[in-house]
């Protein structure tokens, strides 16, 4: 059965095969997170080009942007406080908490969303639902 482009994304697969993984380990750990170079089922070399990762900077902020203004929002709802730093350490607090998930689900849409160069095929995990049955 076909992975569907969210679930796959969601778990950190290969927008080629769906089924190699992207990143080693989970989101929030004590280790680093470390991108695979290459996806370890089709051998999709994830950074297509030289500086290719940049353009997930704009992904990051996107999601950033987003997370600060329902943050602040939902803050100043909840607390009705005038004081500064109090929407000063929640968004900070958040702005570093969400970071690692930034990080890797910038990078994670670029590579399913946003690259044109990068086709699903599905013949990847045909053949790997061959394999289990």
């Amino acid at each position: 059965m076909a992975t569907s482009r969210f679930t796959a994304m969601v778990q950190s697969k290969c927008p080629k095969c769906r089924v190699g993984k992207v990143f080693e380990g989970p989101v929030y750990g004590f280790k680093k997170q470390k991108m695979h170079e290459h996806c370890p089922h089709c051998g999709l070399k994830f950074e297509v080009e030289p500086g290719y990762f940049y353009a997930a900077m704009y992904v990051s902020y996107a999601f950033s942007v987003g997370e600060v203004v329902t943050l602040g929002l939902t803050t100043a709802m909840l607390t009705k406080s005038e004081s500064p730093w109090v929407y000063v350490s929640v968004l900070f607090a958040a702005i570093l908490i969400f970071a690692p998930f930034n990080l890797r689900y910038s990078r994670l849409v670029l590579l399913h969303y946003l690259s044109p160069k990068i086709v699903y095929n599905p013949a990847y995990q045909e053949r790997l639902d061959k394999e289990i049955d």
